[in-house]
């Protein structure tokens, strides 16, 4: 019974890696919604995300690791596709959908990230 009381015990340095994964993920948040407004900013949030993701495995924030490359991922897309039909009137509309698409998802895992729970749950 004592090794699973000792495995619950976090170390300081379980403790420092947690919030070093919690801080990254918020790093990445920020950056992303700046880059709403700015774009390059947009590239950089995925970025970070995407070389600090392997340092935030067996936390509870690794999920938002990937809620954001996704929403990158998604959102370059679906603005590619805006881009490319806005001569046929439907690229606005697909902009302002992926716009509002991105905020939701940046501002819903800003949320969750502070109150120290996962992406998914």
């Amino acid at each position: 019974m004592s090794e699973i009381s000792e495995q619950l015990v976090e170390t300081p340095q379980q403790k420092q890696y947690i919030e070093n994964a919690k801080n990254n993920a918020l790093i990445a948040y920020i950056l992303m919604a700046l880059g709403i407004f700015t774009g390059i900013f947009w590239i950089i949030g995925a970025i970070w995300a995407m070389v600090k993701k392997e340092e935030a495995i067996g936390t509870a924030f690794h999920d938002h690791y990937s809620n954001i490359i996704k929403t990158f991922w998604w959102g370059l897309l679906w603005t590619v596709i805006g881009v490319a039909l806005w001569v046929f009137f439907i690229g606005g509309f697909i902009l302002l959908v992926t716009w509002i698409w991105s905020i939701y998802r940046i501002i819903k895992g800003l949320a969750r990230l502070t109150s120290n729970k996962s992406y998914a749950t």
